[in-house]
């Protein structure tokens, strides 16, 4: 097929749009065809390196020599992907019966963003941009080794995003890339609008209760993630990217913890894992001590709870699933709210909730102080996903001990340990001991 039946084939793939723009270059002894969709390409960058050329250079050779010496040029091989690069945004050169592609997108979104979930004191502020390139770019200007390498693939029926799969060659884990590569083959979505979506996509476990990916903003994390094995998955569209295998200990560790000394590093670790432990346990404490087994905990630790839940006309389990009820609802609120009234809404309604339900006494005074301290502990966790699995967990916990009291509640935390030992990361074990900083002697693919 010549160029110009090509041309005419993906002309005849649109219905009647005026935004597919065929121009005919005709010079002295310089023939050209141009194809493209306007809307798409930076009238500029055409303008300046494909028009002005055309009429300045003196023969239709040193103007085909000009064009392959430009770093978007490649050569069309077939009609699919002249169309594939006409939707992406390049530009179609007919010229000497050859068909070529020049890489002129018009992008509006590749300004650098700053950090605003992970957000840190100390180090960078500087966070991934919603263009696929930019992130490419911010990679390779922090990660200076030739064997990182970079993998494109396009899913998604109907939008057809560009991602990216990057991985050092040396150091990435071959067992995970390679079930990552048989899985990213297997996706036949329509849409694919987010990299958190491969999260689903990737996973076999459809109703799995922890997250398998760990999503990051930061490019700093991304570089330690690929310095220990890890492979990361970029969306064009998307400012935020997906990095696996991820083990647990992944998501309790920030950006900070390598910037303090040892005792305050490990320190703040230990704040971190104290307050899982107290996000999860401290409710089921209390259905146990105020309706199973008050025996356990001090005499004046008992008589205290039971004189504050004096004209509460509910049982501990339905107190408890009150307030929690509430707080979930806050917690919700504040995010879908405009984040100039978010931070107001949820602090005055967390306020009025806990005076007037204790004025009402619909809940004990304990029962919201043990409710604040359970959502401030929540808030440590330094990744969402997790944070949102601890959640539910939390609700579990709390069923099993209204039905078994505190030896429900024992049982129900070695079922959760049970399940994290059992499960994998893309064949990586979820509780195993991995410091990605210093790297791993013993995992697959180092040297």
């Amino acid at each position: 097929m010549t160029s110009q039946e090509t041309l005419s084939w993906v002309i005849s793939q649109f219905n009647d749009t005026s935004e597919v723009i065929q121009k005919h270059l005709n010079y002295g002894n310089k023939q050209a065809t141009l194809l493209f969709i306007k809307t798409l390409i930076d009238q500029e960058l055409y303008q300046k390196y494909i028009i002005n050329p055309f009429f300045e250079l003196p023969s239709q050779e040193q103007y085909h020599l000009y064009l392959t010496m430009l770093p978007q040029f490649q050569e069309v091989p077939s009609k699919e992907k002249a169309l594939q690069f006409l939707l992406e945004g390049n530009v179609l050169v007919a010229i000497q019966e050859k068909l070529y592609s020049i890489d002129f997108k018009l992008s509006k979104n590749s300004d650098v963003n700053s950090t605003s979930v992970e957000t840190t004191i100390h180090g960078s502020e500087l966070a991934l941009s919603d263009n696929l390139m930019t992130n490419i770019n911010i990679i390779r200007s922090s990660y200076h080794q030739p064997s990182l390498t970079i993998e494109y693939y396009l899913k998604g029926e109907v939008n057809r995003p560009k991602v990216a799969l990057v991985y050092d060659q040396k150091k990435v884990r071959k067992k995970a890339l390679q079930m990552i590569k048989e899985k990213l083959d297997r996706i036949d979505k329509q849409v694919i609008t987010e990299a958190y979506e491969f999260n689903n996509f990737l996973n076999d476990k459809r109703f799995s209760l922890f997250p398998q990916m760990i999503l990051t903003e930061r490019p700093d994390r991304v570089v330690y993630n690929l310095a220990g094995g890890k492979v990361v998955l970029l969306v064009d569209g998307s400012p935020q990217c997906m990095m696996a295998p991820a083990v647990f200990f992944d998501f309790l560790t920030t950006m900070e913890d390598d910037y303090h000394t040892l005792l305050i590093s490990y320190y703040l670790k230990l704040l971190r894992y104290l307050g899982i432990f107290l996000c999860i346990l401290l409710p089921g404490i209390y259905i146990g001590a105020a309706s199973f087994s008050p025996e356990v905990f001090r005499t004046e630790l008992m008589l205290t709870i039971a004189g504050s839940r004096m004209g509460v006309p509910f049982t501990s389990f339905v107190e408890v699933l009150f307030m929690l009820f509430f707080m979930e609802l806050l917690l919700e609120a504040s995010i879908r709210l405009p984040k100039a009234i978010s931070a107001t809404a949820a602090t005055v309604g967390g306020l009025i909730l806990g005076t007037a339900v204790t004025e009402a006494a619909l809940a004990s005074n304990i029962m919201v102080i043990i409710i604040s301290a359970v959502a401030i502990s929540t808030f440590v966790i330094p990744v969402n996903e997790m944070a949102f699995a601890i959640r539910i967990v939390r609700f579990l916990l709390i069923l099993t001990t209204s039905i078994f009291g505190l030896a429900g509640l024992t049982l129900g935390l070695l079922c959760i340990i049970m399940y994290l030992v059992n499960l994998s990361s893309f064949g990586e074990p979820f509780l195993r001991l991995y410091n990605y900083r210093k790297g791993d002697k013993n995992s697959e693919g180092q040297a």
